[in-house]
């Protein structure tokens, strides 16, 4: 199946503005790409593009004074399948696993493994390594936290989801992220397209919507 795929950002700035934009599909996706998802800008800006280090596609650009318009559509080639169920996938020792994945066991701004590590053994330490333990750490955020739109703030942390029991998308996959960091396991941040594929038409704008990635 063919899924289109885009975005339209809304940008006031009141200076001259660099930035730093994470918007296009990630490189792994890149062969499934019919028509490429083209940043482009309103009024048109010069963009340079460079790979960082967790291989996301950056664009950078400076964002004028007044306001700018950012957009792409794009076509992917997709199933239409849901993933895989990897039920009796097990928990790697961390002497075996590859280097790449020993960054996405460290603590970070938002995922304070060090505050959440004794309450991650607490919680989890007896279910079997695996990934009956990794489903069991998003049942626990998912009875933990309620979804509310008005408490999103940029500086909530995992901690602070755990402690204030509410949060966004954002909020549910960072405290899912430091508990499984906490028990060894790699995980990381995704952020991907709110489809509405199956979903009533709504006059309210899409979104962009945060998941985790677990090895």
């Amino acid at each position: 199946m063919r899924i289109r795929v885009g975005y339209e950002l809304i940008y006031e700035s009141p200076q001259p503005t660099p930035m730093v934009l994470l918007v296009n599909i990630h490189s792994e996706r890149s062969a499934d790409l019919i028509q490429p998802d083209v940043v482009s800008t309103d009024p048109w800006l010069p963009l340079t593009s460079y790979f960082d280090l967790f291989g996301n596609w950056c664009t950078r650009m400076v964002a004028p004074v007044g306001r700018t318009v950012i957009t792409a559509d794009a076509i992917v080639r997709d199933s239409g399948l849901a993933d895989p169920v990897p039920w009796n996938a097990p928990q790697h020792e961390v002497q075996d696993l590859p280097n790449e994945a020993l960054v996405y066991l460290l603590g970070s701004r938002y995922c304070e493994t060090d505050r959440l590590t004794p309450i991650a053994w607490q919680l989890f330490g007896h279910i079997a390594p695996g990934y009956g333990r990794v489903q069991a750490i998003l049942d626990f955020v998912h009875e933990r936290i309620r979804f509310d739109y008005q408490t999103a703030r940029p500086t909530k942390t995992a901690w602070d989801a755990y402690t204030e029991r509410e949060g966004v998308c954002r909020d549910f996959a960072h405290l899912a992220i430091a508990f499984c960091r906490c028990m060894n396991i790699p995980a990381r941040y995704t952020t991907g397209y709110l489809g509405d594929i199956g979903v009533p038409a709504s006059r309210d704008p899409m979104d962009f919507s945060g998941w985790l990635e677990v090895y």
